[in-house]
Parts: C-alpha cells; sequence; structure tokens
C-alpha cells in the first residue's frame, strides 16, 4: 500500500480518477446526468476487464491518448451545449477539412493548438508516470479469478448478441386504476423520440436488432434472467473507454450512408435550363422545423408573429399546405426528392434529390445547415446534402439540448451569395420550432411571457407548464420570422432572379384545448398543416411573369409537401425528360391530387374528420395499409 502512495502511482491513479469522473462534469455545471451511477458502474468494470488483461497501465496507456486528446472537446461541448461528443461531432470533424476547420476556428486556432499540447504533454508524463516502476502491476489470483470473469462475461455478452435474449415474462395484470391510458403513455413525450430510439438501436440486447445472426449458426437466445442491466448507450456515456464505442457508432453510420448513397449513385435527372445562360439567379429552399401552420400571425393567428413577413410586398402565403409523416428523418425526403409520400417509411430511396437537378442544369448547390448530420435518425437527410458542392452543418449541439441559433446560417448565406458562379441554388435547413422551444431563440425575442426562456432541461411533460410551453413555441416563432426577413433581405440587396420557398417539415401538437398530447407524432391535424411561403424578386416576376401569375391563382389550392421538389424546379426553369409539371403549382398544367398523412394507416386527408380537441385526422373510410 506505502509504494502506492508514491508520487509516481498517485499522479497516475489520479490521471486516471479524472478522465473517469468526466461524465460528472455536467453536475458541476447545475444540470443532471441520466442514469449517471450505471455510467459510472460500467467504468468500474471496464477499468477492471482493462487492468487484469494488460496487468499494469504501463502496457494499455497507449489506449487512452484519444480520450486525452478529446477532453477539451468533451469540456467545451458540457460547457456550452450540455452535451459530450456524439457521432455528429464526429461526422463534423471528418467531414470538415483543415482549411475549413481554421477558418471557423479564427484566432482561436493558436489557443486550441496549445491546449492539445498541454493535454498531449499531460498524457507523455502519465506514459512516463506509468513506466517509473511496477508499483501498480496487478499481479496473482485475484488478477486471473478476474480475468477468467472478463471472459465468461463477454462469453455471454457476445452470445446474446448473436442470438439475442429473450424478452422478459409481462406480470399477469389487468388494466385497472393504476394503468395508464394509451394516451395519457402518448402524452409523456414525443413518441419514439430521437433520443430512446438511437439508445434503442445502440443496445445489442434491444429486441430490435437482438439475434441478428451475423455468424449463420442458429442457437436458442438466452435466458431473459441473464439480460445485462447495464446498456450499450451507457458505456458509450462513460470515459475513457466509451469514446471507442461512440466511434464503431459513427463508423457505422458512415458505412449506412454510403450504402444510401450507393444506390442512387449512378442516377441522373438529364436536367437543363431550356435556353442557357449566364444570368444571376439564386433559389433559396428554407426548409423548417417544428413549425405550426395556426400559429403565424401571417396565417390568422391571433398574436403577431410574423410581423416581418407581413411586411413583405412579395411574400405569397399557401394555407392548405400538409405534410405526409410528423418525423424530419421522414418528411424531409420527401420534400427534396420525388420519394412519394406513401414511401417514406421506407428506407433510402434510389433517386437523388433535386440538388443534382439543380447541378445538372449548371447551378452550384449549397448545403447550409442547423441540423445535425449524423445518427441514424439523421442519414436519410444527410445521405441527399451530400449532393451538394458545399455542405456546412453548423450546429455543435442538437435537438433538445442548446444549440447555435439560426442566425448562424446567415453568414454562409452571405459567402454562398457572393460566390462568383452566376447561378446558384442554397438549401437552409434551420432548426426552426425544434423543442426545447425557449432554446431556439435569444432573449430579444422573449416577447410573450411566463416563458421558459433560462430555465434548463423542463419538465415538458408537466401540464402546468402549459402557458410557459405554448409562450416559448410562439416567440420561437417571432424569431423565426426575422431570420426568415434576413434572409428575403439578402437576396434584395443582389438585385437578381431570385426567389426563396420556406416549408416545415411537421407541425406540433400542444396541449390544445383539453387535449392533452404534446410534440408530434400523434396523427393529429396540427403536425401535418404546416406554413409554407414563397418569395420572389421584383427581376423574378419581370423575367418569369407566368410563373408569379400561376403561383397567385394556385396559392390556395390543396398542396402537399410531395409538391415542392416539382415547384422548386420550376421555379429554377429546369426542365428534365419525365418532369411532371402537374405537380408543380408554378406552372399552367398543375392539378391537385390525394393527399395521404400518417393516419392510423395511410389516410386521405382530405376525405378525414379531425376528432376532438387533439384533432386527430380520422378517414371517413378506410385507411390504405401501409408497407415499411
Amino acid at each position: 500500500m506505502r509504494s502506492l502512495l508514491r508520487p509516481a502511482p498517485l499522479f497516475v491513479l489520479a490521471s486516471y480518477l479524472l478522465l473517469s469522473l468526466v461524465p460528472c462534469v455536467p453536475l458541476l455545471l447545475g444540470r443532471q446526468v441520466p442514469a449517471l451511477g450505471h455510467v459510472l458502474a460500467v467504468e468500474a468494470l471496464v477499468w477492471l476487464a482493462v487492468w487484469s488483461v494488460f496487468g499494469r497501465p504501463a502496457w494499455f496507456h497507449w489506449l487512452l491518448l484519444p480520450a486525452f486528446l478529446a477532453l477539451p472537446t468533451e469540456m467545451y461541448l458540457f460547457i456550452y451545449y450540455g452535451q459530450g461528443i456524439s457521432t455528429h461531432h464526429l461526422g463534423i470533424i471528418a467531414e470538415t477539412s483543415p482549411k475549413e476547420a481554421m477558418e471557423f476556428l479564427g484566432n482561436k486556432v493558436w489557443l486550441m493548438a496549445a491546449v492539445l499540447l498541454a493535454v498531449l504533454a499531460w498524457w507523455l508524463a502519465v506514459q512516463r508516470a506509468a513506466n517509473c516502476g511496477a508499483m501498480l502491476t496487478w499481479r496473482g489470483k485475484p488478477r486471473w479469478a478476474t480475468l477468467s470473469l472478463v471472459v465468461i462475461v463477454a462469453g455471454v455478452l457476445a452470445y446474446g448478441w448473436e442470438f439475442g435474449v429473450r424478452a422478459r415474462p409481462a406480470p399477469h395484470a389487468s388494466a385497472g386504476k393504476g394503468t395508464p391510458s394509451a394516451d395519457q403513455a402518448i402524452a409523456s413525450g414525443e413518441q419514439a423520440s430521437a433520443e430512446e430510439e438511437a439508445q434503442q438501436a445502440s443496445d445489442p440486447e434491444h429486441p430490435a436488432i437482438a439475434g441478428a445472426g451475423h455468424t449463420g449458426w442458429h442457437f436458442g437466445p438466452l435466458p431473459w434472467r441473464l439480460r445485462s442491466p447495464l446498456s450499450f448507450g451507457e458505456f458509450a456515456s462513460s470515459w475513457p473507454f466509451g469514446l471507442g464505442a461512440r466511434g464503431a457508432d459513427f463508423y457505422k453510420e458512415r458505412a449506412y450512408l454510403a450504402d444510401l448513397g450507393q444506390r442512387s449513385s449512378r442516377f441522373t435527372f438529364a436536367a437543363h435550363q431550356p435556353a442557357p445562360n449566364d444570368t444571376p439567379e439564386i433559389v433559396i429552399m428554407v426548409i423548417g422545423e417544428s413549425s405550426r401552420y395556426d400559429r403565424w400571425g401571417l396565417n390568422g393567428y391571433t398574436r403577431d408573429t410574423t410581423p416581418l413577413l407581413r411586411q413583405e410586398a412579395n411574400l405569397v402565403t399557401l394555407p392548405d399546405m400538409i405534410t405526409a409523416v410528423s418525423a424530419t428523418r421522414l418528411s424531409v425526403p420527401v420534400i427534396i426528392s420525388r420519394k412519394p409520400a406513401m414511401q417514406s417509411l421506407k428506407d433510402g430511396f434510389s433517386e437523388k434529390s433535386f440538388l443534382t437537378a439543380y447541378k445538372e442544369a449548371g447551378f452550384k448547390t449549397f448545403w447550409l445547415s442547423n441540423q445535425i448530420s449524423f445518427g441514424q435518425f439523421d442519414t436519410p437527410v444527410s445521405v441527399f446534402a451530400k449532393e451538394a458542392d458545399v455542405i456546412q452543418f453548423m450546429n455543435l449541439g442538437g435537438f433538445t439540448n442548446n444549440s447555435n441559433f439560426d442566425q448562424i446560417l446567415l453568414e454562409p448565406l452571405r459567402l454562398a451569395i457572393a460566390d462568383p458562379r452566376p447561378k446558384k441554388l442554397i438549401v437552409l435547413h434551420t432548426l426552426g420550432n425544434h423543442w426545447n422551444y425557449s432554446q431556439r431563440y435569444p432573449k430579444a425575442y422573449d416577447k410573450w411571457q411566463p416563458s421558459l426562456f433560462g430555465v434548463d432541461q423542463p419538465a415538458y411533460t408537466d401540464l402546468k407548464l402549459k402557458p410557459q410551453i405554448n409562450n416559448s413555441y410562439d416567440n420561437s416563432i417571432l424569431y423565426t420570422d426575422w431570420f426568415l426577413a434576413q434572409v428575403i433581405g439578402q437576396l434584395k440587396q443582389t438585385q437578381q432572379l431570385a426567389s426563396m420557398v420556406y416549408v416545415a417539415d411537421h407541425g406540433q401538437t400542444l396541449y390544445d384545448g383539453s387535449c392533452n398530447l404534446a410534440f408530434h407524432g400523434h396523427n393529429t391535424q396540427y403536425e401535418f398543416h404546416v406554413p409554407a411561403v414563397v418569395w420572389y424578386s421584383d427581376e423574378f416576376q419581370a423575367h418569369y411573369p407566368e410563373k408569379v401569375r400561376q403561383l397567385l391563382r394556385h396559392r390556395k389550392a390543396r398542396l402537399a409537401t410531395e409538391n415542392i421538389f416539382h415547384t422548386l424546379l420550376d421555379l429554377g426553369d429546369i426542365r428534365y425528360p419525365d418532369e411532371k409539371l402537374e405537380w408543380s403549382f408554378v406552372s399552367s398544367r398543375f392539378k391537385q391530387h390525394k393527399r395521404y398523412v400518417d393516419s392510423y394507416g395511410w389516410s386521405n386527408y382530405d376525405n378525414a374528420t379531425f376528432k376532438g380537441d387533439c384533432r386527430e385526422v380520422m378517414d371517413k373510410g378506410r385507411p390504405l395499409k401501409q408497407e415499411k
């Protein structure tokens, strides 16, 4: 024991303890850490396993180099965004060139270099201390007993990963007073939230992926009592070894994204403009997030949440636009490609998006996003983003955590507009009005009170917070109004052919009236009916008077996000052999089509009733069967 109190082993042990306490950092910032006890238990078990395998720190310390180097980034993300390094952040690092990194860091690049050098020096100092003697060497029967246990546990986990684990038998209980109703269960939060889905998908024992049969052998699953109480997600949240799990998840997602891209790699639209020319032209597509039609002042809301857009002379609102599904990863592909709405629940699509069509027609394309780029539920969108000539993902936070405001897109937008190429298509994928609503706007837009502004991780399932939730949501719409006005302002300054289309991916349910549901995934009209607007410059109107006339003619037509792809190409006067101008609402050939939404099957939205204060969409006939 005395030997452990010497400076060298104490320094090694203290360094490893500090690394292990990284998951506790949010506690110092006044935040909660989910399942912290499990995370620390995982860390202790992994330390025992690694130490028993290698015997002494001098022989495994090199494994910790990535954790040492990543530590400053982990701390920065904890402090400013409330979360550590994720698959998304690893994606940003992988997709960012050294030149882009230098431009992003600016003068801070020298500070970053100094921090990394200091951390590297720390790692080397620990390595030297670990080599100084054998004080921390683990010998004898305890080590071999631990090592044997590690092998047994690893074998059981590997068997469960390959052949699955039986589900725990359900207790025999009737639905009584203490059993929550389906509505109450749904009201507890977003249905299958991205965080829960990601947790399940990363858990090797989750039924969705258990018994995958990687070897091709067939054996029975483990009994449910052998199910691990600790999940893969908790291991990924641990430090320092959990960083490896995050890296593995990133490469898995990267391979998945590459596979999606490969499916459409040879696809072409053969798109072109009828009369090729170098007339400067800018088309902007703004994809909104979680925005609700009836909360926009432009659309008749009692609160003036859109005072700036109301003043725009060339702004056309589209009052009857619906989306087929109420989840971003499913709805955005329908907006930006020809993927049919009733195929939105299926993974992948064999065609490319309007980005490729614009590129074929001679436009330089940009994808500027304040969403996240990597993660199982984001790759269906980011695979299309990869078609762009210039790709920038600006979100260092997440959806439910602190993140950048959408105004971070305005400077990249200015640079894109200033690009010397005469013809440009620019996609702005905003974070918009996604929960936590109060973290989507700066203090200056906290107009309606009381709100949740400044409240960290509010209990959004608490009906007592209904006024604060709704006020915060309206404030976020007010900020969206400002953001879109800035985009239009930049386009006006160009005095060029310019147009902008905005449409939200889905809406929100917000404890309306007696409805006890919130957020999305509840089959309500509030989630399917989305705001959409089109703006055009005076120069655009002079050059394309017929397109403007048809836009005004069809503005009140029954529209769906399926129309956006065809309309956006028509706005750029882009033609291709199998075009469907009857789906473009700026074309004289436009025709309305049936609109189906994901509500208890594929329900005909225009042949539906809206049930109760939740306004659930109920087809008057029999909904069509869904294929996933």
